[in-house]
C-alpha cells in the first residue's frame, strides 16, 4: 500500500517548496505535485501548513541498555526519539557491559532489533587495550569508534599517549572523541573542594571542567588526527576557543570530508551558565554548559560551518541521581525528545535558517557517517521524515516525556513548533501524540 503525504512544504538540500511525496512500502517513490492517478487504497496525510523534513539523525545519545536500565532503555528511548522526529540514533558504548568487544557489540544489534522503534547503530569503544579489534569492526554496520580522552560516565578514559597515537593510526573509521583533560578537571576539583566541601555547588562545575581543560584535550586530539590523517569528529564542542582550532585545522582528505569536524548539542546550545541559578544540576552535563558568550559562539559556528552537526548527548539519569552540586549530581540529561522543537525555537530567533537546521541534524550527519539511502528526501531513499507544525503552542508536562527517566529540563517550557508525523521506513510510526509501539526499525548501512 501507498501513502501520499500532502501539501507540506518540503524542506530539503536548501530549498523549501509546496508539494507531495509518495511512499511505496519502505522507500520514496516521488516527490511532486500530485493532482490525479490517485486509486483511492492510498493513505493519505494531509500537511497542508506543515513542513516536511528529513527524519533527524541522532549521531549522539546514551540509551543506556545493557546494564543500566534503571535509567532507560532502547524501547523508551526510540519511544522518545520518535515523538521528537529522530528516525535513527547511534548509541554510545558505556553501558555495563562496555562496547569494546565485538560480542558486546553484537548483544546491542540483537537487544535493538526486539526494542527499537527508530533506526539503530552503535559506536564501539576504544580503551587502553582494545586497539588490536578494529579490523575485526564492519565498516558498514557501525558509524565509528568512541574515544574518551576525558573521563565521563562510564570509566573510559584513554590518555596513555602511546595508545592514543595507536588509535588514531589504526582506525579505520571515523573516531569521535570526547575531549576533556582529566588531570585539569583533578586539579580544579581539588581547588574547588579546598573551598566548598566535598560537594562544590553545580555553578562551579563549568569552572571545574574548565575551558583550559577542554582545549588542552582538543587540541591534542587534532594534532593526532593531522598526524596520522585519522577522521577526527570532536563530540559535543562547547567554546569559542575549540571553534577557532576547528577553523585552523580544516585539512581536506581524499577530497571528500574536512580531517577535522565538530558537534555542537542542543543543550550546549541552548542553555548557558546563568541557567544553573534555575535548573541546578538538571543541566549539569560533561564537557559543563560554559558561558553566554561560548554559548553565542556556537551558535555562529551553526551558520559558519564550523560546526557540522547538531546532536543531544542524550543521557538519562534518574532524578535522584541528578541530586547534589559538581562532584556528587550526575552528568546527563534527557534531550531526544525536544531537540527538533528546541533548533526549531533557535529558527524563530535567527540563530540559523530552516534548511540550515536540516543540513546539521539530516544531512551533514548522513554525509559525515556515510550513512547509505537515508538523511535526504530523495526517489530511492528510506521513507524518514518528519512533519512539523508551527504556531502550534504547548507547553512540557510530565505527561508529554516518554524517556523512562520521566523527568527533562524542558518541563514547564512552551514551544511554538509542534511534531506532527513521523515515519520511519515508510511506517507511520508518531502520529500526533501516538507512538506506534509495535514496530522496530532497522539497523542503518554505513558507506
Amino acid at each position: 500500500m501507498k501513502t501520499i503525504i500532502k501539501g507540506g512544504t518540503i524542506v530539503n538540500e536548501g530549498k523549501q517548496f509546496v508539494g507531495d511525496i509518495v511512499i511505496e512500502n519502505e522507500i520514496i517513490e516521488s516527490i511532486g505535485s500530485l493532482t490525479s492517478g490517485f486509486t483511492g487504497d492510498e493513505a493519505v496525510v494531509d500537511a497542508t501548513g506543515c513542513y516536511i523534513l528529513p527524519g533527524v539523525i541522532d549521531d549522539h545519545v546514551h540509551f543506556r541498555e545493557p546494564g543500566l536500565t534503571e535509567k532507560a532503555d532502547m524501547e523508551s528511548e526510540s519511544r522518545a526519539a520518535a515523538a521528537g522526529g529522530v528516525t535513527c540514533f547511534f548509541d554510545m558504548p558505556n553501558t555495563v557491559p562496555q562496547t569494546t568487544n565485538v560480542e558486546a557489540l553484537e548483544e546491542k544489534f540483537r537487544l535493538a532489533a526486539t526494542k527499537s522503534h527508530v533506526n539503530y547503530s552503535f559506536f564501539f569503544g576504544a580503551t587502553n587495550s582494545n586497539t588490536d579489534l578494529f579490523t575485526q569492526l564492519d565498516e558498514h554496520s557501525i558509524p565509528g569508534i568512541k574515544l574518551f580522552m576525558g573521563s565521563s560516565t562510564g570509566n573510559m578514559l584513554v590518555d596513555r599517549d602511546e595508545t592514543l597515537d595507536r588509535i588514531f593510526s589504526e582506525a579505520r573509521l571515523p573516531i569521535m572523541a570526547h575531549c576533556e583533560d582529566t588531570g585539569i578537571i583533578n586539579r580544579n576539583m581539588a581547588e574547588f573542594k579546598e573551598r566548598y566541601g566535598d560537594d562544590p555547588p553545580v555553578s562551579a562545575h563549568p569552572l571545574i571542567r574548565s575551558l583550559e581543560a577542554c582545549l588542552a584535550s582538543t587540541t591534542k586530539a587534532i594534532e593526532l588526527a593531522v598526524r596520522h590523517q585519522a577522521r577526527l569528529h570532536i563530540a559535543h564542542i562547547t567554546t569559542a576557543e575549540e571553534l577557532k582550532l576547528i577553523t585552523a585545522s580544516n585539512f581536506v582528505r581524499d577530497g571528500k570530508f574536512p580531517l577535522v569536524t565538530a558537534e555542537a548539542t542542543v543543550g550546549h546550545l541552548f542553555f548557558s551558565m546563568t541557567d544553573y541559578e534555575k535548573l541546578g544540576a538538571k543541566i549539569k552535563v560533561n564537557p559543563a554548559i560554559k558561558d553566554i558568550l561560548d554559548r553565542e559562539a556556537l551558535r555562529s559556528g551553526l551558520m559558519d560551518g564550523r560546526i557540522s552537526v547538531i546532536g543531544t548527548d542524550h543521557a538519562p539519569h534518574l532524578l535522584s541521581q541528578k541530586e547534589g552540586g559538581a562532584s556528587r549530581a550526575t552528568s546527563g540529561m534527557p534531550m531526544i525528545q525536544f531537540s527538533l522543537v528546541t533548533m526549531l525555537e533557535l529558527v524563530d530567533e535567527g540563530v540559523l535558517t530552516l534548511e540550515q537546521l536540516v543540513e546539521l541534524m539530516a544531512h551533514n550527519p548522513a554525509r559525515l557517517f556515510e550513512v547509505r539511502q537515508r538523511g535526504f528526501i530523495r526517489p530511492g531513499y528510506q521513507a524518514d521524515l518528519v512533519i512539523v507544525r508551527p504556531d502550534s503552542p504547548w507547553t512540557v508536562t510530565p505527561q508529554y516525556i516518554e524517556s523512562k527517566c520521566g523527568w527533562s529540563p524542558m518541563e514547564g517550557h512552551t514551544y511554538q513548533w509542534k511534531v506532527q508525523h513521523t515515519f520511519c521506513n515508510g511506517h507511520h510510526i508518531y502520529n500526533d501524540g501516538v507512538v506506534d509501539t509495535d514496530y522496530i526499525g532497522q539497523p542503518i548501512q554505513f558507506r
